[in-house]
């Protein structure tokens, strides 16, 4: 009797329950969906391109040899991505082969027919945006706002980033966003672009790094084409500059860009730029760029909090249909603190380690898998309590005033200051120091951490008084 797509699938799925852990069937292959079948070739799609990566590169020689067995027959297994409907796909143009960098642009790609499209490099570069009318070079498809996990560190610079692509040269120009590596900073420009270019497909958008830039000015040096090479950059509408910090000391690339800031600038286009550091800051960075750079609007990202950590590894999860319980999702938050690459890197080693280990991603194997707790590897600073008693001391109230529910100015301000360097000092969840301060809403703490920093903003003793306490908690 001739088997179905899906008779077949079910049947090799059945057979690898054998010999594959419960977790990664669950995972890897209860989402999959059989599509085809024909004498030579099975088609099953994957919800996601990352889960057809996974499952080609760890399971499809294993899948390989159950097709053999069930069906008695070699067949071509084939996986493929079955789209999203949330999100809209471009075209491809080519991003290189080779040494390239992963975002980089060959310059001849700048003089090719718009709407032309070409073929992609390897499969992990950007894909490279285009429009029938417009240009994209340079943009990532998957960089956009619907993926990007806003939290307290982020807000700021997301709703910057919307009001530039609403109103591109408009709202904020430039728009300079500043942060440590891993934090968001690339993904929120490349959705300004996608974003522009989505409502508006005749917009010019480029995005470039300032290595980059430097290059192709080199090679425009060199080749006699420094003509062309400043028409090209002179005519975009939407000019994404990333990491601007390594323009610091290259003094004939500032000289170019700043020649290009001033024309895009005057003929009212939109400039976005990224760095590790605010524009004052950058050294070896001439202060007539600095004073540009300020001329918009300057905003940074920070580490994610506990919750927005939460929040990011429970959507990627959603997105690439992966299974994990919540616990193992709160130990990698409370593990991982640093930015949001590091959250998604310990997601790939779990899943790695499971599927090789053959385990169910447990918080045990978690643990095995990526160390223990931080909190239980050594000391990093005071403790809740500590840092409780210690506010109270220079405040000169107790800490039962502090826990109590009178909300006199005397006990609101070291109240507010406490729950403030709780969450800055051990990123606890806003719930949890709640529970500390006698019971208090989430909210209340909200609140409170909000209003000491707009204090600390304004008023230089406050400022001066709560880092001395904090800088001493931390010396302790």
């Amino acid at each position: 009797m001739e088997l179905t797509a899906t008779e077949a699938w079910t049947s090799i799925t059945t057979a690898a329950r054998e010999v594959l852990p419960e977790q990664t069937i669950r995972t890897w292959l209860t989402s999959t969906e059989p599509v085809a079948l024909s004498d030579d070739t099975l088609v099953i799609a994957a919800p996601t391109r990352f889960a057809v990566e996974w499952i080609e590169d760890k399971y499809g020689d294993l899948l390989r040899q159950l097709v053999r067995r069930e069906l008695g027959q070699d067949m071509l297994l084939r996986f493929e991505h079955q789209g999203s409907s949330g999100r809209v796909d471009f075209p491809e143009l080519n991003s290189g082969t080779g040494d390239h960098d992963a975002a980089s642009v060959d310059a001849d790609q700048w003089s090719d027919t718009a709407g032309e499209s070409h073929t992609a490099g390897e499969s992990h570069r950007p894909r490279q945006v285009a429009a029938s009318s417009g240009r994209a070079v340079g943009l990532n498809g998957r960089y956009t706002f619907d993926r990007f996990v806003i939290g307290n560190n982020s807000q700021l610079a997301a709703a910057a980033c919307r009001g530039v692509a609403d109103s591109p040269a408009k709202a904020y120009n430039p728009l300079f966003i500043y942060g440590d590596t891993g934090l968001g900073k690339t993904h929120l420009m490349h959705a300004v672009g996608n974003e522009i270019l989505a409502r508006d497909p005749a917009t010019q958008v480029a995005y470039v790094t300032s290595e980059q830039f430097t290059n192709e000015m080199i090679a425009a040096i060199q080749g006699g084409r420094t003509s062309e090479f400043r028409q090209r950059y002179r005519l975009i509408d939407v000019l994404l500059v990333d990491d601007v910090h390594f323009l610091g000391n290259k003094e004939g690339t500032q000289e170019e860009f700043f020649h290009t800031f001033n024309s895009l600038y005057d003929a009212h286009r939109q400039i976005v730029v990224t760095s590790d550091r605010p524009p004052q800051e950058i050294p070896g960075l001439q202060e007539r760029l600095v004073s540009r750079f300020e001329w918009g609007l300057v905003t940074d990202i920070k580490p994610p909090d506990f919750e927005t950590r939460i929040a990011i590894l429970q959507k990627k999860a959603a997105e690439d249909s992966l299974v994990i319980d919540d616990d193992v999702i709160e130990f990698i938050a409370r593990n991982r603190k640093a930015s949001v690459r590091q959250l998604e890197g310990a997601v790939i080693k779990l899943l790695a380690y499971s599927s090789l280990t053959k385990r169910e991603m447990t918080i045990d194997l978690a643990r095995e898998a990526l160390g223990p707790r931080l909190e239980d590897e050594e000391d990093r600073g005071p403790t809740a309590e500590e840092i409780r008693r210690r506010t109270a001391d220079v405040w000169g109230v107790t800490v039962e005033n502090l826990l109590s529910k009178r909300r006199t100015k005397q006990l609101t301000v070291p109240r507010q200051v406490a729950m403030y360097l709780i969450k800055t000092q051990l990123d606890l969840p806003y719930t949890e120091i709640g529970g500390l301060f006698g019971g208090r809403d989430h909210s209340t703490v909200i609140h409170s951490v909000n209003k000491v920093e707009a204090d600390m903003a304004a008023n230089a003793d406050f400022r001066h008084r709560v880092q001395k306490l904090r800088d001493e908690l931390g010396r302790r």
